[in-house]
């Protein structure tokens, strides 16, 4: 049957894991309790992402946070490190699901791609722990591994925050946190992956994207009732915030999504807040596919893609942060 002109494209792959994934009998992530369905997701990760692969570090850590320790861990191509940039990484799972196992393959890939250690945030999940915990945890431990703790075993020279959905969320309130209340060091480079920005509002993608495409709105509205988060908070919708000062961008979205337009808002927004910011759109792709590459090949070369801009975009970042305290007569 030939595509009409108004139905969205859809790649091959993208549309052999959907239609796998709408075969599968049995209650959907809005219908189960919390636990069932973290323990699904987990349960996906090898049917869907590659094995996490070899790396020079992978260590846990536990960070002080506000509420108690947080589980972390770090991710690293290489086994010891001069100097330089830390990725935090935030996952996704809609502030509910979700954990350090479940992106564990997206984060050796970061720190392989971009020659950089990753650090993976457990953050609290809701409904047991409900907003502003996670923003909390994830601004608790930026700040924390921006003194270049003795545990973490690197000299921190500025962050990265990055993350997916939630997690990209998180990212970008992170960033905006320490831009207004300055860590030991800067962060100097943002990437969300498909991230959520603002709960004010319903854009088109979330009616056009309803259902089928993975993340329903269904599922999005469970999400919201278990985190409870005041919506026009910045911490909740940093699109509403102000992004002036905001540090460079890679924002990528999914062209299938519904939080898409969400995603292009935030990107268009920077830029008009006079932020250096990198946009890519996965055409024909889904929600969550960082952690789907096994399941859709093609999702590879967006991850490549988008981690090559932002390894450029890192590069000329560090760069400057240096020439200012070279200039400044401080220690790079």
């Amino acid at each position: 049957m030939e595509r009409c002109l108004t139905d969205p494209y859809v790649r091959p792959d993208v549309a052999g894991f959907l239609a796998f994934l709408n075969s599968i009998p049995g209650p959907k992530m809005h219908e189960l309790e919390p636990p069932a369905a973290r323990a699904t997701y987990t349960a996906m990760k090898d049917i869907a992402d590659p094995p996490v692969g070899e790396l020079g570090t992978i260590t846990n850590l536990t960070i002080p946070g506000p509420a108690g320790d947080i589980p972390a861990r770090l991710f690293d191509a290489q086994a010891s490190r001069t100097p330089g940039p830390l990725v935090m990484f935030f996952h996704g799972g809609g502030f509910v699901i979700g954990d350090l196992d479940t992106h564990a393959s997206f984060c050796a890939e970061v720190s392989r791609m971009l020659d950089l250690p990753v650090l993976a945030v457990d953050y609290r999940l809701a409904p047991e722990a409900t907003w502003p915990a996670a923003p909390d945890d994830c601004e608790a431990a930026a700040r924390w591994a921006a003194g270049s703790p003795e545990a973490l075993g690197r000299k921190v020279t500025s962050l990265v925050t990055c993350g997916d959905s939630a997690g990209g969320n998180l990212a970008i309130v992170v960033a905006m946190a320490l831009r207004d209340a300055p860590a030991t060091v800067p962060v100097i480079a943002q990437l969300p992956f498909y991230p959520a920005t603002d709960m004010t509002q319903e854009y088109p993608s979330y009616s056009q994207f309803a259902d089928g495409y993975l993340l329903t709105r269904d599922s999005m509205e469970w999400f919201n009732a278990a985190y409870q988060a005041e919506a026009s908070h910045i911490r909740t919708s940093p699109l509403n915030g102000d992004l002036a000062g905001m540090p460079p961008a890679v924002v990528v979205t999914a062209s299938l999504d519904p939080i898409r337009d969400q995603g292009r808002a935030y990107a268009a927004a920077l830029t008009k807040a006079g932020v250096a910011t990198v946009f890519r759109e996965a055409v024909g792709n889904i929600h969550g596919f960082i952690t789907l590459r096994k399941a859709i090949p093609s999702a590879a070369g967006d991850v490549t893609a988008a981690l090559i801009a932002a390894k450029a975009v890192i590069a000329e970042a560090e760069g400057a942060r240096v020439m200012a305290q070279a200039a400044d007569g401080s220690a790079a």
